[in-house]
């Protein structure tokens, strides 16, 4: 599975900073999303769905509204890519991005050439 980066969701210093997520079902601790708020004072609207079929008719019908969105790799993350799906990630924002491991970064490049829409999570399917 993969994070990847859907539409820009910039808040003005006067709005509510909000991240909009949409995971698998039970892919995170229950309390993980409100640990979150407290730490950086951003809330988590946090959807799930059951399927990547069903991420896949969101993300193609456009407007999800999504900020970080999890497909699987193959074919999924390649169709998403290939139809201009995700915003490309701003790697300068990812502290820790030159500790990925380059190994599942190469195995995701198949389906996001040069790694410009997606990070690993979890193990990549």
């Amino acid at each position: 599975l993969l994070a990847c980066g859907v539409c820009a969701n910039a808040a003005s210093a006067d709005e509510e900073k909000i991240v909009n997520v949409y995971n698998w079902s039970d892919y995170i601790a229950p309390d993980t999303a409100e640990k979150f708020e407290k730490e950086t004072g951003i809330k988590v609207r946090y959807d799930v769905y059951d399927g990547n079929e069903v991420l896949e008719t969101k993300l193609l019908t456009g407007g999800s509204g999504y900020d970080v969105v999890y497909p699987s790799a193959y074919p999924f993350l390649k169709n998403q890519v290939k139809a201009g799906a995700f915003l490309e990630l701003d790697k300068s924002k990812l502290a820790n991005h030159s500790k990925i491991d380059p190994q599942a970064l190469a195995l995701i490049a198949g389906a996001d050439p040069q790694n410009l829409h997606a990070v690993p999570y979890m193990a990549v399917t």
